[in-house]
């Protein structure tokens, strides 16, 4: 079951990689349904907080009309960041299912543990490591193709 929806969370990263932004897509399910997915989309909206996580949590609360994510699953190819970590666990998701681990940024287990911080509010299951070699790998070729151009 898991690899299907981030099979789907793949795609959205590949259309990513296709409109130049960092590759990371995003889904959220709820009973079996995907009611948000989305990219990164830095570039394209002018926005440091238009991660796929926090896009995608936006189309979710919208599809369900409440900010209490309390029955659904987000799967993200990278293991969320601190911005999303914190947007993940104030939508009281429940479970996190992430590809690649990121070792510069990762709030889920790389750096820091946030989803699953006793101190706050909420916490999440964290599920890691779905398809961590296909997710690693379009984050890998993106990169690749930024060092060819001379980008940073």
């Amino acid at each position: 079951m898991h690899e299907h929806f981030m099979r789907l969370a793949l795609k959205q990263a590949e259309q990513a990689l296709a409109e130049d932004e960092v590759p990371v897509g995003a889904v959220i399910v709820h009973h079996g349904r995907v009611i948000g997915s989305a990219y990164n989309q830095r570039e394209q909206l002018c926005d440091p907080t238009a991660h796929a996580e926090m896009l995608a949590i936006t189309q979710a609360a919208a599809a369900l009309r409440c900010w209490r994510l309390e029955d659904c699953t987000l799967y993200v190819t990278l293991e969320p960041c601190p911005m999303c970590a914190g947007a993940i666990v104030q939508a009281r998701i429940p479970t996190v299912v992430y590809g690649a681990a990121d070792p510069k940024a990762g709030a889920a287990a790389s750096l820091f543990r946030l989803l699953d911080d006793p101190r706050l509010n909420h916490r999440c299951e964290v599920v890691s490591g779905i398809m961590a070699q296909q997710c690693g790998a379009v984050l890998s070729e993106f990169f690749r193709r930024q060092r060819a151009l001379g980008k940073k």
